[in-house]
């Protein structure tokens, strides 16, 4: 049971951390997606950097736990701190909870654990070698590079979504390495002090960047549980694929995960609807009405001819 309470400890503090952030990242300068200079700017907050500890003690649990349990199990425990999240992230703005917002959330919530929950629960020694890491990463960040320079085209609704997906994939795959690292560190404590480790850690930093981008957009909520459905997902995915943990194979439990997966997205779906943005957050700029971009060029035929002097000036 450690693992289980060190994890739901770590999610409350990720949850912490996050909404604290959120208050910065909403006020940094820059355009709707901003750049890597982002985390510097915020690095000088103090309120962010104090969201940062919180989050890094979240993490800190987080990857004491997966030591212990393998990431089917550690993984959906995090999705507890979504109404946490919800909650201080109202109180912190002053803002009223909607009882929509917490169904929605809760939806979530039951759908990510009936979907990760069906996972088989098997935990082998996990092993993952540099060049299959390399390339993992490298897929990672290929996609979160489209998906930043493809984010300002959009409004901030799925704006957020989208930059929380490619945040959560990148945290998620940051997990599936730190699993490794964890658990050969288990057996030797020098097993911390390797390129996994370095490479864990770059792609942390990149899935960061995507976050606070997506927690600017003012939809917090959907951000966040956007992000907490594909961290785990891609997690448990890797897990599946390359680290040797199982998946469902009864038709009947697949179909179970099906329902449960699109219980969650539509949870999400409501939360980026949302009108009830943070109000801290920059307003959207207004779009150009239809063919009107260039109306100070536009000659209008019905009006008469502007007036030219012939004349000389005297």
């Amino acid at each position: 049971m450690w693992p289980v309470l060190l994890a739901l400890a770590g999610a409350f503090c990720l949850a912490l951390g996050s909404a604290l952030q959120e208050r910065d990242a909403v006020r940094a300068p820059g355009g709707s997606v901003a750049r890597p200079g982002l985390l510097l700017h915020l690095a000088r907050r103090p309120r962010w950097i104090l969201g940062t500890a919180a989050a890094g003690a979240g993490v800190a649990l987080h990857l004491v736990a997966l030591s212990g349990a393998p990431l089917t199990i550690v993984q959906p425990i995090g999705v507890s701190g979504l109404l946490f999240a919800i909650v201080l992230s109202a109180v912190f703005t002053r803002r009223r909870v909607r009882i929509g917002q917490v169904a929605a959330g809760a939806a979530v919530m039951v759908g990510l654990l009936g979907v990760v929950s069906l996972f088989p629960h098997t935990s082998v020694p996990p092993h993952l070698p540099l060049g299959t890491a390399l390339v993992l990463a490298g897929v990672v960040a290929a996609a979160g590079t489209a998906a930043h320079v493809a984010a300002p085209l959009l409004p901030a609704g799925p704006r957020a979504v989208l930059l929380a997906v490619m945040g959560g994939a990148a945290l998620g795959t940051t997990s599936a390495l730190a699993r490794v690292v964890a658990a050969g560190a288990a057996r030797d404590p020098a097993a911390v002090l390797s390129w996994l480790t370095v490479l864990a850690v770059a792609v942390a930093l990149f899935g960061g960047l995507l976050q606070q981008n997506a927690y600017r957009t003012g939809h917090f909520a959907a951000a966040y549980a956007t992000l907490l459905i594909a961290d785990p997902l891609t997690g448990a995915g890797i897990g599946a694929l390359l680290l040797g943990e199982d998946l469902p194979a009864d038709p009947a439990a697949q179909v179970v995960a099906a329902g449960a997966a699109l219980l969650a997205i539509a949870g999400t779906a409501v939360l980026a609807r949302a009108r009830d943005r943070n109000p801290e957050a920059r307003a959207e700029p207004p779009a150009p009405p239809p063919n009107q971009e260039n109306r100070h060029d536009a000659v209008d035929p019905a009006s008469p001819p502007p007036h030219r002097p012939t004349g000389r000036r005297r």
